[in-house]
């Protein structure tokens, strides 16, 4: 049986970002899995749980339900501002409510905090069976097993099929797990920024960030959950590394080329402020995240590889059988234009990609509200009019910017 959880008190010093018992529960809620869930990689995680976030009212016959599914440092805080419990502000605050793209008066909107998170899910600042922080003894995970845990959440809710799986990056990943494992599930498809396939750079950029926050002293091998004091170090320069990765080199010179910050001289131990602005993220997600799941969640995208037992990438694609949209952000030098590319040319349902035209590099799918809105749009208004784009709409952009 399975049942929807509310919050207990359980304290734990703060070693970690990571949403723990006893924090105020703020919007969310919880599904339980009173099975444990067997695991791509072998074994099973025992005392799964999900944080979710819903908006809108589920339809009688479920038909009106969307899943939206967050990248990597994301969690279910999709609409609404900050508060107890919710350190930021919505992340597609823009998207999501009455009147939006993702009108709540119409459709009903799930977000849940992804397996292997910290904002509510099971994740490694979560007890484990026994009583203990899982710490540096948490499964490996996929994004095989991240949807199956939320394809168990779907079953809870009574929605056998959802009108539309979005998601960007990370989130892009997982709904397309969705969209080839569970094709009768998945009404709609919508993939930015995302890949399908973790390829050797993203590899590269993940894994120099894995170091850095292995390499810091106060890592323990994982285990630092109440020990007072976690890696907060390493993943500040993770948090760094992987920023500079998520916006392009245009924003960053037009931003703040050579400056210095404010009265810091840099030839005297002052920063740029290019810097200062890697240390305000950095600090920014130290208090929100932790670097357990940081670490579990970034070796899960680079184990992503749709094709993996099925034939290969071209063999998965042509599974998928919902309308689809692929966009790319052109500026986008982590997950590049071409990656897009081939999945639109690989999913049978899909046609040409469209391009969010943005300075902002990879952020630009979270940033872009109007264009990205006008891609909901398309699939979820007009899902006819998909290959006949109406002057404006995004969703009709041509392929031309992302060719070159």
């Amino acid at each position: 049986m399975n049942t929807v959880l509310t919050s207990a008190r359980v304290p734990l010093p703060r070693a970690t970002g990571a949403w723990q018992e006893g924090d105020p529960p703020g919007r969310r809620q919880w599904y339980a899995h009173e099975a444990p869930l067997e695991l791509e990689a072998g074994g099973e995680l025992a005392g799964v749980r999900l944080a979710f976030e819903t908006w809108g009212r589920l339809a009688p016959d479920a038909s009106n339900a969307v899943l939206v599914l967050h990248a990597l440092t994301g969690d279910s805080h999709v609409a609404g501002p900050s508060a107890p419990g919710h350190p930021t502000p919505g992340w597609w605050d823009g998207l999501v409510g009455p009147g939006r793209a993702l009108d709540t008066d119409h459709w009903f909107v799930v977000a849940p905090n992804v397996l292997g998170g910290c904002q509510g899910s099971t994740g490694p600042a979560s007890l484990a069976p026994g009583g203990r922080r899982w710490g540096g003894a948490f499964p490996f995970l996929t994004q095989r097993d991240q949807v199956a845990a939320e394809a168990h959440l779907a079953d809870a809710l009574g929605i056998d099929r959802w009108a539309l799986v979005a998601g960007g990056s990370m989130g892009g990943m997982r709904a397309l797990e969705w969209a080839v494992s569970r094709p009768e599930r998945t009404g709609a498809l919508l993939l930015l920024a995302t890949t399908a396939a973790a390829s050797a750079e993203q590899i590269a950029w993940a894994t120099v960030q894995l170091h850095a926050i292995r390499s810091d002293p106060y890592w323990q091998d994982g285990h630092y959950h109440g020990t007072g004091r976690g890696p907060a170090t390493g993943l500040a320069q993770a948090r760094r590394l992987a920023h500079v990765t998520y916006r392009s080199e245009q924003e960053l010179h037009t931003r703040f080329g050579r400056l210095p910050q404010e009265a810091e001289d840099p030839w005297d131990g002052g920063r740029y402020r290019v810097e200062s602005y890697l240390d305000h993220h950095a600090a920014k997600l130290v208090r929100r995240f932790d670097a357990g799941s940081y670490v579990v969640l970034s070796e899960a995208m680079n184990s992503h590889d749709i094709g993996r037992g099925r034939g290969g990438v071209r063999g998965a694609l042509r599974r998928v059988t919902a309308p689809t949209l692929v966009a790319a952000v052109g500026s986008d030098r982590l997950y590049p234009p071409s990656q897009q590319r081939e999945l639109a040319a690989g999913i049978p349902t899909a046609d040409a990609v469209r391009v969010i035209d943005s300075p902002y590099g990879h952020d630009g799918f979270l940033i872009e509200d109007e264009q990205v809105a006008g891609l909901v749009d398309a699939l979820l208004s007009h899902p006819e009019d998909r290959r006949r784009p109406r002057p404006g709409d995004v969703s009709g952009a041509s392929p031309g910017p992302a060719e070159g």
